[in-house]
């Protein structure tokens, strides 16, 4: 898998060469966190192209840390999912994740901003139960973007996967959400809090109250939104 070997036997450099070629560790986290799909991995990756996500999938096969299986009645669509050994790696991305929180300077980590890889992330961290039992359509509208990637919303439907969409999906919002990809950013990598933001005007919600009333509740955060930073955000 690797270009060249470290020539050590040491298991960390072993595991250096399947692990440590650029993307690797952050397609294996978006394989545990749950995308099975080419497309949707893509989604986790946006900045990834589609022929370096082929080939790693290819190499994380061939290392045994991924498998892939032809899905049926979808003539060319595969499912990939983690093996055993993939799965074992779930912790080794989180130590990756809570290490980074607590040690890289979350300005710096503010400085790399990406809307389509913050709503893809923010879709499936949704907390779904205090939601209302019906469809529901969430609008994030970030002002400080160009017009093609300002818009995007949630369509959120009882017993179906949450739908991100950047182009309107046709229905009727429940609820607004303005504001600026730094704020929302910080928001979801837990430098910053909802009630701050929406009292300082950064965040300004329109539509259902309740809804905008409970988005504390349903607004899933990140994983690592609970590690204390030893360097926080300004």
């Amino acid at each position: 898998m690797a270009n060249a070997s470290y020539g050590q036997f040491c298991p960390v450099a072993m595991a250096a060469e399947i692990l440590c070629t650029r993307w690797t560790i952050v397609l294996v986290r978006e394989l545990a966190a749950g995308s099975t799909r080419f497309n949707d991995l893509r989604r986790g990756v946006p900045r990834m192209s589609p022929a370096l996500l082929s080939q790693r999938l290819k190499d994380l096969e061939a290392a045994g840390i991924v498998r892939r299986t032809p899905v049926h009645g979808e003539s060319g669509v595969f499912d990939y999912r983690l093996t055993r050994a993939g799965q074992e790696l779930a912790p080794v991305v989180e130590a990756f994740g809570i290490w980074g929180k607590r040690w890289i300077d979350g300005d710096l980590s503010l400085e790399k901003l990406d809307v389509q890889l913050l709503m893809w992330d923010m879709r499936r961290g949704l907390v779904l139960d205090p939601m209302p039992d019906r469809k529901t359509i969430v609008q994030f509208r970030y002002t400080d973007l160009p017009a093609d990637r300002r818009s995007w919303w949630l369509v959120v439907e009882p017993g179906a996967e949450t739908q991100l969409c950047s182009v309107d999906p046709g229905h009727d919002v429940d609820l607004y959400a303005a504001t600026d990809l730094r704020t929302m950013t910080a928001i979801w990598m837990g430098y910053d809090r909802v009630a701050d933001a929406i009292d300082d005007r950064r965040l300004i919600l329109t539509g259902e109250d309740t809804l905008a009333g409970s988005i504390e509740s349903w607004l899933g955060l990140s994983p690592f939104a609970k590690t204390k930073p030893v360097m926080p955000a300004a």
